[in-house]
């Protein structure tokens, strides 16, 4: 295995494969990279066995072979290399040697035959869809994402329909809904699947363009340009979000967006440390934030507000909040809330391109 080629898109792509490679030593060998030097090109392939990545990386061969190497140390080795100079690769029995200009590497690597086998894909579904909309709808459900014992709660329900497409989390406290029309989403039946934090975190790295989608039994393919991201599917029954949904919450609050977020910002700065709890009281026309914490004291603050409805107090998780004022990009946010007790349904005033839903449970405070 012998070949050259330029520092930028060699480390371009060695830098996408920091965030799936396994760091905790748990099989050694998950903490390399595949790189299989063929005539044509460079296939390089990691995986965590739950998460994957190919890319493709056209370069000067001289010879064909295959090694993986420890993906954060070859990353480092490329960083630090001089600009300007082509980095060379040569594999001499299990060392793999890197040069450029007058730095010399040498790194043991491991045989390819010990790496796990990573599933292809054919994309032969024709399933296509814009990388910018996916990934803004992504950041609409991240936050509501948990990590735990609740295997379904680790993903995002994503489901392809028709001309639209779906993106539903929830941790139990929340749940965040977004649905985008895609006219060049034509399938004859609905798809939908459970989709890791992991790949989704993973999905936003990467740059814009199309992604075509296609999945087998087990996993799951995103493919932009000459990466392919792979994916084990969550094989568990993601909760009826549509029951979640509250359909009669007759009061009406309508607020600026930007207006509210620095209000919960500031009067969230002495809320108690483990709740992040913030009171609203809800007026006719004004709305009156408060927070305390015996051991520092107490904030409040208070806006103008459109309000239709009966006057009552409501608390609520002051991170929550702001996870969805961040999210969306409405001038103002409209919350129809039932009582001081209920789910609590926020959106964006103004109807955009992604529209946005989520449902939030109060908090006594």
């Amino acid at each position: 295995m012998k070949f050259s080629i330029a520092k930028g898109p060699f480390l371009e792509e060695l830098q996408v494969f920091q965030g799936i490679v396994e760091k905790r030593n748990t099989m050694p060998i998950l903490a390399n990279i595949l790189m299989d030097v063929r005539a044509n090109d460079i296939e390089m392939t990691g995986t965590d066995l739950e998460v994957g990545l190919r890319t493709h990386l056209q370069a000067g061969i001289e010879r064909e072979g295959s090694i993986t190497v420890n993906g954060k140390k070859i990353f480092e080795i490329v960083k630090s290399l001089p600009e300007g100079a082509p980095v060379e690769v040569e594999l001499k029995d299990a060392t793999i040697e890197i040069r450029a200009g007058e730095s010399e590497f040498k790194i043991l690597g491991l045989a390819k035959e010990d790496y796990p086998q990573v599933p292809d894909a054919r994309f032969e579904k024709g399933i296509a869809l814009p990388l910018a909309g996916v990934k803004d709808m992504i950041g609409r459900v991240f936050y509501a994402i948990t990590q735990e014992q609740r295997y379904y709660l680790n993903g995002a329900l994503l489901s392809l329909k028709n001309r639209q497409m779906e993106l539903v989390s929830t941790d139990g406290h929340r749940l965040s809904y977004t649905r985008k029309s895609e006219d060049g989403l034509k399938i004859d039946k609905e798809l939908s699947v459970i989709v890791a934090k992991k790949t989704l975190s993973e999905i936003r790295k990467l740059e814009d363009g199309a992604v075509e989608f296609d999945l087998d039994d087990n996993n799951l393919f995103f493919k932009v340009g000459p990466r392919t991201l792979i994916s084990r599917i969550i094989e568990s029954k993601f909760p009826n979000y549509q029951a979640v949904i509250p359909k009669d919450n007759p009061e009406r609050l309508t607020l600026g967006r930007e207006e509210l977020a620095g209000a919960i910002r500031r009067v969230s700065l002495l809320s108690a440390e483990r709740s992040k709890g913030i009171k609203f009281t809800i007026e006719k026309s004004r709305l009156r934030l408060f927070s305390s914490n015996p051991e520092i004291g107490e904030a409040s603050d208070s806006l103008a507000a459109e309000h239709k409805g009966r006057d009552l107090e409501i608390g609520f998780n002051a991170q929550y909040l702001l996870d969805f004022l961040t999210a969306v990009e409405s001038d103002k946010v409209v919350f129809e809330i039932k009582d001081e007790n209920s789910a609590v349904l926020l959106r964006p005033e103004a109807e955009e391109a992604i529209a946005t839903v989520y449902v939030l449970m109060p908090m006594k405070i």
